[in-house]
């Protein structure tokens, strides 16, 4: 059986499976539009400059002193850290940081200016000065002179 095609249904397939022909079959001119619609650019986007007055400290400016750290911060439920001066430099974190009876020990730590650095157990850590509620644990919540590791592992003076 054969069919018949109009002439005209052939004439717009045919303008359609022209790769240069637009998808709205409107006519391309000399400068790049479609009968007057540029074609679509990706412009580039230029983000604003800070703003002259804002002043950023330093690390340094805002980090404690070795001082500032030394002596016992307590968790909950029987964490607890002590930091005390090392001999050549530093500091020794003596530390429970957990139920398990396996999450104690001493470490030896550095002051920078981000907080109290330390490795436990092959992993590098730091205690960042916050408050209590940065801790994450109810119990510490509302103090204000805080050392956290993590989201559950936070230490505070008594």
């Amino acid at each position: 059986m054969r069919y018949l095609i109009p002439a005209t249904l052939l004439a717009a397939l045919a303008a359609c499976s022209s790769p240069d022909a637009p998808a709205n079959d409107a006519t391309m001119t000399g400068t790049g539009e479609y009968d007057g619609v540029k074609n679509a650019a990706v412009e580039p986007v230029t983000l604003p400059a800070p703003a002259a007055n804002t002043v950023t400290p330093a690390p340094a400016a805002t980090a404690k002193l070795e001082a500032d750290y030394l002596g016992k911060w307590i968790g909950v439920e029987g964490m607890v850290l002590d930091v005390k001066k090392r001999a050549g430099g530093g500091v020794t974190l003596d530390m429970v940081w957990g139920l398990d009876p396996g999450d104690k020990g001493t470490f030896p730590g550095s002051v920078t200016a981000e907080g109290l650095r330390f490795t436990r157990n092959g992993k590098d850590e730091i205690l960042v000065p916050s408050d209590g509620d940065a801790t994450g644990l109810k119990w510490l919540a509302g103090k204000k002179d805080c050392l956290t590791v993590k989201t559950g592992e936070g230490y505070c003076r008594t």
